[in-house]
């Protein structure tokens, strides 16, 4: 099965350069990640400040939007695509990610990728 496990934004992320240890320590995890087939891939995003929004109504034009967005409660800030046998199988690995050692607080959600089953 495979996962989309998102990392949300912290304070932190976008306010400075990051830390060259802090870079070591997540290296580390993700070269574990990939040593065990477990990481498809990853990366982080770049500041919302930069990114554009595209919202859709229903027989309306889409309207675009440039960032920051300010009234997103909940932005991603990166990924991971990983594959593993199960659910508790991906919690086990992200449980393992250094966030503790990197940040005063850190959110990661994981979301299983869908797959044809789901639309039976």
């Amino acid at each position: 099965m495979r996962f989309i496990v998102l990392v949300q934004h912290t304070p932190d992320v976008y306010d400075s350069k990051p830390r060259e240890a802090d870079l070591a320590v997540m290296g580390a995890f993700n070269d574990e990640m990939v040593k065990a087939g477990v990481m498809l891939d990853a990366a982080g995003l770049v500041s919302p400040a930069k990114g554009t929004r595209i919202d859709f109504s229903r027989g309306a034009k889409p309207r675009v939007t440039d960032g920051p967005f300010t009234e997103a409660k909940e932005i991603v800030a990166g990924f991971w695509l990983i594959e593993a046998k199960s659910q508790e199988e991906a919690v086990a690995w992200m449980r393992r990610a250094p966030f503790d050692k990197m940040h005063d607080h850190a959110a990661i959600e994981i979301r299983r990728l869908m797959v044809d089953e789901d639309f039976e």
